[in-house]
């Protein structure tokens, strides 16, 4: 495996790998056991690429949720450095943030 490459392009080759080499055992298989045993085979080899699709997405969502993560962190380590500065409204940042990320902050609400 390409530890360089991108996980998607790993993954699809992968799967085009496996699947002539399962085909190979299945022709095989025949041989041995008759055509039977190509129908099971078959539907377990067109399951590949719904799964390679669905780890795909999920290694997207990963991705996607570590980042907002770290915005996070990073935005509520501004907010200290800026409370301790004295700047009059230092959640600004963390607000900023939120927004950013499709949370909706209510500002109407009253502060203690």
């Amino acid at each position: 495996m390409n530890d360089n490459a991108h996980p998607a392009e790993t993954l699809q080759e992968a799967a085009a790998r496996h699947y002539h080499i399962a085909r190979a055992l299945a022709d095989a298989l025949v041989a041995n056991y008759g055509e039977d045993i190509w129908r099971y085979l078959d539907a377990v080899l067109a399951d590949i690429p719904a799964m390679a699709t669905e780890i795909t997405r999920q290694t997207t969502d990963l991705a996607n949720a570590r980042l907002n993560r770290a915005n996070l962190a990073a935005a509520a380590l501004a907010v200290i450095a800026a409370a301790r500065d004295g700047e009059p409204d230092a959640l600004s940042y963390l607000r900023d943030e939120l927004a950013a990320q499709g949370h909706h902050t209510d500002d109407t609400r009253s502060r203690p």
